[in-house]
């Protein structure tokens, strides 16, 4: 009896928790939705460049089954490979095909090796390594895990930084600090921006660690300077901090935060460019832009892997700091809910 009643307990603490429940049955119904829609998408399809190929010998070449443009000069043909827009293009040098490949991505890579050896094969009898091949960035050489590794370190301060500061503002709510807080002069923005600079400091400083340990232990790949990385990981951990505090707001305990994680966090790994979006249904790949992690990954990547600087970073890092600033804004309307000012 005493067993039945400590059960019927439970069950009806859980049934009033209309959150729990309800993470219980969406939280893994809309991961194993993700990961069949990721790992069950289209074929990838290669991006090739044909620069200024004599007729006699385009009319040999089977391009079915890749995306083909085509390009007079070598010089368009490397701005767009540059650019991504090409997976790679082919030019003819002395009846001799040419190859030069992006080459920052190896599953892309290697998707567009085999195509081309499909494509050359009526012109050749050579297998693919003997293929006359260039690559901008990267080389036959590059793992899978210096293409993910960007993304994996982008995530994990994500996480880290959303997690901590979560729980350390949520902290403070049930202690009645906040309260206290409310009840005093300071302005709502003034508490907001308070908690930000101070919770601030140390995510910051776990960020550079963690990159820092990424890069020169692990040995990560890095082609560009570290101090692009340094700032790419802190903005993102002002973005995570920012929304782990936001969200805290919502939540009446520890467990509540965490209920957040596969519902806010998880999912951006899927859209982060860990898997290539161009193979996810179309009707779902637009979340991407919506993610900072999004935006955090893509910046990471052509510094690490493609050695690019400020230019082509810079408008990663201002989306991020507009999330933050939306972010710091929704928590000062938070605060509404326990002060009118």
């Amino acid at each position: 009896m005493r067993v039945r009643a400590l059960v019927i307990r439970i069950l009806r603490q859980i049934i009033r928790d209309k959150r729990t429940l309800g993470l219980l049955i969406f939280a893994p119904i809309l991961i194993l939705t993700m990961l069949h829609l990721v790992f069950n998408g289209d074929d990838y399809v290669p991006k090739v460049g044909l620069v200024d190929i004599p007729e006699a010998f385009e009319e040999q070449l089977d391009l079915d089954d890749a995306d083909i443009t085509k390009y007079t000069n070598i010089e368009s043909a490397n701005k767009d490979t540059e650019k991504q827009l090409l997976d790679g293009y082919i030019t003819f040098e002395n009846t001799s095909p040419s190859i030069v490949l992006e080459g920052s991505d190896p599953n892309v890579n290697g998707a567009t090796i085999k195509w081309l050896q499909k494509a050359l094969a009526p012109l050749q009898s050579s297998d693919a390594n003997e293929l006359d091949i260039e690559f901008i960035h990267g080389s036959e050489d590059m793992s899978q895990f210096d293409y993910f590794g960007p993304v994996l370190l982008g995530f994990f301060i994500f996480f880290f930084v959303f997690l901590i500061a979560g729980v350390s503002f949520l902290r403070e709510r049930t202690t009645g600090t906040l309260e206290r807080l409310l009840s005093s002069p300071l302005r709502k923005w003034e508490i907001v921006v308070g908690y930000i600079i101070g919770f601030g400091i140390f995510t910051l400083l776990q960020a550079t660690i963690i990159a820092a340990y990424a890069i020169y232990v692990l040995g990560m790949l890095m082609e560009g300077s570290f101090i692009y990385v340094l700032l790419i990981t802190l903005t993102l951990s002002l973005t995570a901090l920012t929304l782990g505090i936001l969200l805290s707001a919502f939540a009446n305990n520890e467990l509540q935060m965490i209920q957040f994680i596969p519902i806010v966090v998880v999912p951006q790994i899927f859209f982060s460019g860990l898997f290539n979006l161009e193979t996810i249904s179309p009707w779902l790949n637009w979340i991407g832009p919506l993610t900072p992690l999004y935006y955090a990954a893509d910046a990471l990547r052509n510094v690490m892997v493609r050695g690019y600087g400020w230019g082509d970073i810079y408008i990663n890092l201002f989306v991020l700091l507009g999330f933050s600033a939306l972010f710091i804004f929704l928590n000062i309307s938070a605060l509404q809910r326990y002060r009118k000012i």
